[in-house]
C-alpha cells in the first residue's frame, strides 16, 4: 500500500480526464491510499450498486482518501472517494454499499454536472478561484484533457461542494432504489446515518466533513428507517461482498493502524487468508521479515491464483531490498492480472531496481496507459527514460507528475525543457506544450 499526495494544501484539484483523478479538501494536503488489492476489493463490493445506478463498474473507481475523518464525496462522474476513517468505522459490506449508492446517486442525478456547468458559466468564476487549466495525457490515448483547480478560501467555493437537503433526499431515495434493485439490504444505509447521529448539534468546526457537505435531518433518517423496515431483507447472496469488504478493511487497517493493534485482532474477519495477509503486513511493519514472508506464503497457499498476495510478497521483498526476488513475485502477480495498472507499476519498479531498465520501461509505459494518476509510477517512468537516454521524455513525465500534484511552477520548468528536446509537433511535444501553457496561465493568475 502506498500513499500518494495529490494536491497542495491550498487547493481543491479535480482533473477531468478519462477518469476523475483527485480532490483535495480545504486547508490540508490530501493523499490517496493506492493499493491494487484494496481497490479491486472495493470494486467487487461496489459493482452491483453501480450497475443498478446505470454507471460503469469498470470506469467508476472507488478510491480511498488518507483521512481519518468520516466522509465520502464525488467531484466528477468517474470516481467516488471514501475517507479511510469512514471505511475503518464501517462494520459490514452493506454499509459501504449504502454510501456508494448515495454517492452514485449524486452522479446519476446530475448534481455534480449541474454544479460544474453553473460554475463554468458564472461571471464570478475568477473570484471562485479558477486557477489553471491543466493538460495531462489521457489514459491510453496520449491526448490531453482539461482540468480545473479551484481555490478553497472563499465561502462560495466551500458552498459549491455542499449538497442541499433536497439533493440529499433525492440521493437517499435513488440510493435506496439502487440497493433494492441489487438485492442488498437497506439496513446498511440506516446504520450509516446512525454513525453521524448527534453530529448536527456540534459546532461546524467539530463536525465530521460528511455532515458539513451532506446535511442530515431527522426526517431523512426517519424516511430511510421506514424504507428499510418496509424492505428489510435483500435477496442477493452477500458472501462475496462480505469477503471483499473484510479484505479491503483488513488491508487498510493493517497498514494504517499500529501493528500491535492488528496482531491482536487477526482473526476478527473470520477469513484465514485475510488473517495471514494482515499478519504479514504487521510483521513487515515491525521489520520481522521472515515472519512476514511466512505469513504471506500461508495466504498464497490458500489462494494460489490470487495476484494480490504475490504483490504483497513482492512489496515486502522490495522494501527489504531483495529486488530480484521482488521482480519475480511481481511478475507472477502481473501474469495473473495483466491489465492492472498498479500491479504493472510495482513490477516496473522492481525491474528498475534490479537494473533491468528496458523491461522496466516497457512495464511502466503499460502501467501509465492504464492508470496515469499514480505519482510513484510516473517518478519511476521518468527515471527509466533518463537511464535509457530519452531526456525529453524524462522531462515530459516529470512535468506531468508535478502538474498532477498541483506544482505548476515546477511542471512548467520541466515542460519547457521537454519542448526543447522533443520533436516539435509530435504527440509528446504537444503534451509538454499543454503543460507549459497551463503553467504560464497559472503564473498570470498569481500576478493579478
Amino acid at each position: 500500500m502506498t500513499f500518494h499526495t495529490l494536491a497542495r494544501c491550498t487547493s481543491i484539484l479535480f482533473l477531468s480526464l478519462t477518469l476523475t483523478l483527485v480532490t483535495a479538501l480545504p486547508g490540508r494536503a490530501v493523499s490517496l491510499l493506492r493499493d491494487a488489492d484494496m481497490e479491486y476489493a472495493l470494486a467487487q463490493v461496489a459493482a452491483p450498486v453501480l450497475k443498478a445506478a446505470g454507471l460503469s463498474a469498470t470506469r467508476t473507481k472507488i478510491l480511498v482518501v488518507n483521512d481519518g475523518t468520516l466522509n465520502a464525496f464525488v467531484v466528477g462522474n468517474d470516481a467516488i472517494f471514501i475517507h479511510s476513517g469512514l471505511l475503518s468505522r464501517m462494520e459490514r459490506a452493506d454499509m459501504l454499499q449504502a454510501v456508494i449508492a448515495h454517492e452514485a446517486a449524486h452522479i446519476a442525478n446530475g448534481h455534480i454536472t449541474r454544479r460544474l456547468g453553473n460554475l463554468g458559466n458564472a461571471r464570478t468564476a475568477a473570484s471562485l478561484g479558477t486557477a489553471l487549466a491543466l493538460i495531462a495525457a489521457a489514459a491510453g490515448s496520449g491526448e490531453g484533457a482539461a482540468a480545473i483547480a479551484l481555490g478553497t478560501q472563499s465561502a462560495a467555493q466551500r458552498a459549491f461542494f455542499r449538497h442541499t437537503r433536497a439533493e440529499e433526499s433525492a440521493a437517499d431515495q435513488s440510493g435506496a432504489r439502487y440497493l433494492r434493485s441489487a438485492g442488498i439490504s437497506l439496513s446498511g444505509m440506516a446504520d450509516v446515518f446512525r454513525l453521524f447521529r448527534g453530529q448536527e448539534v456540534l459546532s461546524e468546526q467539530r463536525q465530521d466533513p460528511y455532515v458539513r457537505s451532506h446535511p442530515l435531518s431527522r426526517d431523512r433518517l426517519r424516511a430511510i428507517q421506514a424504507y428499510s423496515a418496509a424492505y428489510p431483507s435483500g435477496s442477493a447472496d452477500t458472501a462475496s461482498y462480505d469477503y471483499w469488504f473484510a479484505r479491503a478493511k483488513g488491508k487498510l487497517t493493517a497498514f494504517t493502524r499500529r501493528s500491535s493493534w492488528t496482531l491482536n485482532r487477526l482473526g476478527e474477519t473470520g477469513y484465514r487468508d485475510i488473517a495471514y495477509m494482515r499478519e504479514a503486513a504487521a510483521r513487515h511493519r515491525d521489520s520481522q521479515t521472515r515472519k512476514a514472508l511466512a505469513a504471506v506464503d500461508k495466504a498464497i497457499a490458500l489462494r494460489p491464483k490470487d495476484p494480490f498476495y504475490y504483490d504483497l510478497k513482492a512489496q515486502i521483498l522490495m522494501e527489504t531490498r531483495n529486488f530480484e526476488a521482488a521482480a519475480n513475485q511481481s511478475a507472477r502477480a502481473v501474469n495473473l492480472r495483466p491489465r492492472d495498472g498498479l500491479l504493472l507499476a510495482s513490477y516496473g519498479r522492481a525491474l528498475l531496481a534490479s537494473g533491468k531498465t528496458s523491461a522496466a520501461l516497457s512495464a511502466l509505459e503499460r502501467a501509465r496507459a492504464i492508470d496515469f494518476r499514480d505519482g510513484s509510477m510516473l517518478r519511476d517512468l521518468s527515471v527509466a527514460y533518463a537511464k535509457t537516454g530519452q531526456r525529453g521524455m524524462a522531462s515530459l513525465i516529470t512535468a506531468e507528475r508535478y502538474a498532477l500534484t498541483g506544482r505548476l511552477k515546477d511542471a512548467g520548468i520541466h515542460a519547457k525543457r521537454a519542448t526543447g528536446l522533443l520533436a516539435e509537433g509530435s504527440g509528446p511535444w504537444q503534451r509538454a506544450h499543454d503543460v507549459l501553457l497551463a503553467s504560464e496561465r497559472a503564473e498570470k493568475k498569481k500576478r493579478r
